[in-house]
């Protein structure tokens, strides 16, 4: 029990890390300046969205229950881990590479279907990017889940 929370909590970390790097540094920029708030071709409705409908997302305002809430996911992911990763070929990689496209595909694919592309209208040149992003994100939280999970003693 122990090692899996422990591993969730790297995974959180690790999520948490990887959207600074991409969504945050990238895509929205520390001024507003991202690709994703200043390209042309970006949805008004998801430009408005994030930069002037009142309360804006407490991502931007208040970050804290949304990073807290992350790291519970990675726990949640952590558990989801311990309970399949057996059925996988043994070993750090292979069960990061399948965790991180379980996380990807039925989280990220299915977030960025259903709200960019279905309510904001998002162009798919801009979902291509936001999916690398969820790629690297997916990978980060996966790996560091996996290699946790399958060090010996922690």
């Amino acid at each position: 029990m122990k090692k899996t929370v422990i591993a969730g909590l790297a995974g959180g970390m690790a999520m948490n890390a990887a959207m600074l790097l991409t969504f945050r540094t990238l895509g929205f920029g520390w001024d507003g300046k991202g690709i994703l708030l200043t390209s042309s071709m970006q949805s008004h409705k998801l430009i408005e969205v994030w930069t002037e409908i009142e309360p804006l997302p407490l991502v931007v305002n208040a970050p804290l229950p949304i990073i807290l809430g992350l790291m519970l996911f990675g726990i949640g992911h952590a558990f989801i881990y311990r309970s399949i990763a057996v059925a996988w070929p043994a070993g750090f990689l292979p069960r990061a590479v399948r965790m991180s496209g379980l996380i990807f595909f039925m989280t990220y694919l299915f977030w960025e279907f259903f709200t960019p592309f279905n309510q904001f209208g998002e162009p798919l040149p801009l979902i291509a990017i936001e999916l690398g992003f969820w790629a690297i994100i997916a990978f980060a939280e996966g790996a560091a889940i996996a290699w946790v999970m399958e060090r010996s003693a922690v």
